[in-house]
């Protein structure tokens, strides 16, 4: 009987209607929901700081002229690796490039007690991960046929792909290389119970409260 694959909340549980994404009451609501962690999304501020958000503007602020004052309701990265990171596994998504020696900063003066993975669509960020610190897991993030051919040719750790492009054989290959498979956005029980027998590593699914009923499927549950 298949493993069911670490769940990861999408940007906490962004599903709820009650509670904004990549936000502290977010990820304490995937917790809560029986995730075993979350991913969430990294913006570079004007004044240099790792912030917590998707877009690249909030309320009519441009995230990469703002400063943090002009944002005090978003979460820092080194506030969810100190109240997260010792308990839960983290996908931190970085969104633009400048981010990689601030989050490698924080990632030593915080270092999660979980496995984790700093995920980007974009490879020019991971390679300047790797050359700065070897030992950071990281992960290309795909949506694309053509994206997805890069993972051979990347120092990558995680292959993270959209549902569209997860077939037995992918999940094979990636593990034959020495990888690990996260598949996103999943969202109902089916296809993360298909993506399981798969092999697949981890889900980011939008449908936290579903995570329950899909833990009762079946055992044992990964310990990373």
């Amino acid at each position: 009987m298949a493993t069911i694959p670490l769940l990861l909340g999408h940007r906490g549980a962004p599903s709820s209607g009650s509670v904004a994404e990549n936000t502290f009451a977010a990820f304490d609501l995937a917790l809560a929901r029986g995730c075993d962690g979350f991913e969430f999304d990294v913006r570079l501020t004007g004044c240099g700081r790792a912030l917590v958000c998707h877009d690249p503007k909030v309320g009519g602020v441009t995230v990469a002229r703002a400063t943090a004052r002009q944002l005090t309701s978003l979460p820092q990265l080194h506030e969810v690796l100190v109240r997260y990171g010792q308990r839960v596994f983290l996908d931190i998504e970085l969104k633009v490039k400048g981010l990689e020696p601030l989050v490698l900063a924080a990632l030593r003066k915080h270092p999660p007690g979980r496995n984790y993975v700093v995920s980007s669509f974009l490879s020019d960020v991971l390679l300047e991960l790797k050359v700065r610190s070897a030992r950071v897991p990281v992960g290309i993030i795909c949506d694309r046929e053509a994206q997805l051919a890069k993972w051979r040719n990347l120092p990558v750790d995680y292959v993270i792909a959209h549902r569209s492009l997860v077939k037995r054989e992918l999940a094979g290959e990636v593990h034959a290389a020495g990888k690990k498979l996260i598949v996103w956005t999943v969202n109902d029980k089916r296809s993360i119970l298909r993506l399981a027998e798969y092999g697949a590593d981890a889900i980011i699914t939008d449908r936290t409260q579903a995570v329950m009923s899909i833990r009762g499927e079946q055992l044992p549950r990964p310990s990373a």
